[in-house]
């Protein structure tokens, strides 16, 4: 089982499994944010992809804090 889990990572390029994280995170943290929830965000390529899917929950939650100065220009520029 492990190795044809493996072997299935192979078809995804390595931009495809940071997206594929980022959806993993979010389908995680998704049902678990409140209205007084305040989400922390990374930084780099995977949390770029977090980021443009956390946009799309952002009405559930109260606010989100950066790492980075880019990880907030990111957040600033989806609202």
């Amino acid at each position: 089982l492990c190795h044809f889990a493996n072997e299935a990572l192979y078809q995804y390029s390595q931009d495809e499994l940071k997206q594929k994280a980022a959806e993993a995170a979010i389908s995680y943290i998704g049902p678990k944010l409140d209205r007084k929830s305040i989400v922390g965000v990374g930084t780099g390529s995977t949390a770029d992809y977090f980021i443009d899917y956390l946009a799309e929950v952002k009405h559930k939650f109260d606010g989100a804090v950066s790492s980075s100065v880019a990880s907030e220009t990111r957040m600033r520029g989806h609202g």
